[in-house]
C-alpha cells in the first residue's frame, strides 16, 4: 500500500511516498481502509521528534482518519501514527461510527480538534455564562470550533487573534465578538482593549513565548489559562508561584492523548459535537484538502501559517 513513512526526523522535506505492506490489526484492533486522513500541526512536532511524546523510526505519522472497516462501518478513528496511509490501524474503543450528516472532513476536524476545543472550555477552564474568553488561533482547527462552542456555552465576550487581516475577518464570521492582531509585541495590551478595558476570565493559549507571557498579564482575578501547544517553538518565561497567589489565577495544562485511556471522554463530547454539526448549529472550517503525494507542502503551508480550520489528505492521490 501506499504511505508517506519516514525513516529520519526533519522537516516536512523528509515526507515522502513509499510501499510498504499493510498493517495487521493485533488483538482489540481493526483495520481500516482509509478515506480521508487529518493533518495536524502537532505532526509537524511528531516529524522532526519534538513533541511530547517521543517517536520511533520508521514513522508513518498521522493521528486519526476516517474510512471503513471490514465489516462496513464508517469510522473515524483515533490511531497514534499510521494515518497518513492508504490502510491504518486502530484501537476498536478509539473508533466511533459517523452518523448522517456529517462528513469526513467534518468527522476528522471533530474527533481531535473538537474534542480539544471541548475539554479546554468545559474540563480545563470550566468556562461560566457570561465570562470572557480570550482564544489564540482563532483560525485554526481548535480555535474555529473553540470560538463557536464558546458563544453556544453563554460567553459573556469571545475575543480571538489571528495573524492576517482575512483571517481576522474570518474569526468575526465564526462569531467571535472582536478579533486582534496575535504579534506578541503589546498583545497584553490590545486583549485588554478588545473586552472593554477589562482582564479577560478565560484564556486557551497554544503559541508559547511571549504570547504565553502576554496572555497570563492579561488575566483577571481568577482567571484561568490552559496551554495546550507551543506552535512558536519558543519557551514561556517562568512563572514564579507569588504570581498566581496575586490575583488568583490558575494555569492549566491539556493533552488530548490523556483522555485516551478513558474512552468517555472522548465518545461524550464527540457525540455532543456531532449532534451540533447535524443540527446546523456547529460547523467545521475545512482549510484544504491535499493528495498523499502533497503532504510536504500541507506541512510548509502549516508550518507558515498560511492555512485555516482542519487540513484533510486524500490517500488515494
Amino acid at each position: 500500500m501506499r504511505a508517506v513513512q519516514i525513516t529520519e526526523f526533519g522537516g516536512p522535506e523528509v515526507l515522502k511516498v513509499s510501499e510498504i505492506e499493510e498493517p495487521v490489526p493485533g488483538e482489540g484492533q481493526v483495520l481500516i481502509t482509509v478515506d480521508r486522513a487529518g493533518v495536524n500541526y502537532a505532526d509537524t512536532h511528531q516529524v522532526e521528534n519534538s513533541y511530547l511524546s517521543k517517536a520511533e523510526l520508521p514513522l508513518i505519522p498521522g493521528g486519526e482518519v476516517v474510512g471503513h472497516t471490514a465489516d462496513g462501518r464508517r469510522v473515524v478513528a483515533l490511531v497514534g501514527t499510521g494515518g497518513y496511509a492508504e490502510k491504518a490501524v486502530g484501537y476498536a474503543q478509539a473508533a466511533f461510527d459517523v452518523p448522517e450528516g456529517v462528513s469526513d472532513a467534518d468527522a476528522l476536524a471533530l474527533v481531535v480538534q473538537g474534542t480539544s476545543a471541548w475539554h479546554l472550555l468545559k474540563t480545563s477552564t470550566h468556562l461560566q455564562p457570561g465570562e470572557s474568553v480570550l482564544i489564540h488561533a482563532g483560525a485554526g482547527g481548535v480555535g474555529s470550533l473553540a470560538i463557536q462552542l464558546a458563544k453556544l456555552s453563554g460567553a459573556g465576550r469571545v475575543i480571538a487573534t489571528a495573524s492576517t487581516e482575512e483571517k481576522r475577518k474570518q474569526i468575526l464570521e465564526l462569531g467571535a465578538d472582536a478579533a486582534i492582531d496575535g504579534n506578541p509585541e503589546g498583545l497584553k495590551d490590545r486583549i485588554i482593549e478588545a473586552n472593554n478595558g477589562k482582564p479577560v476570565d478565560v484564556v486557551l493559549e497554544m503559541v508559547g513565548g511571549k504570547t504565553f507571557d502576554e496572555s497570563f498579564d492579561a488575566l483577571a482575578k481568577f482567571g484561568r489559562m490552559v496551554t495546550f501547544g507551543a506552535a512558536s517553538r519558543e519557551a514561556a518565561a517562568a512563572i514564579q508561584p507569588a504570581r498566581l497567589m496575586k490575583g488568583s489565577k490558575t494555569i492549566a495544562g491539556f493533552w488530548l492523548a490523556d483522555c485516551f485511556k478513558d474512552p468517555a471522554m472522548l465518545s461524550l463530547p464527540l457525540a455532543e459535537l456531532f449532534a451540533l454539526v447535524q443540527d446546523g448549529k456547529l460547523h467545521a472550517v475545512i482549510g484544504g484538502e491535499y493528495g498523499l503525494s502533497e503532504i510536504a507542502t500541507a506541512h510548509e503551508d502549516m508550518r507558515a501559517r498560511r492555512t485555516v480550520g482542519k487540513l484533510v489528505l486524500d490517500p488515494t492521490r
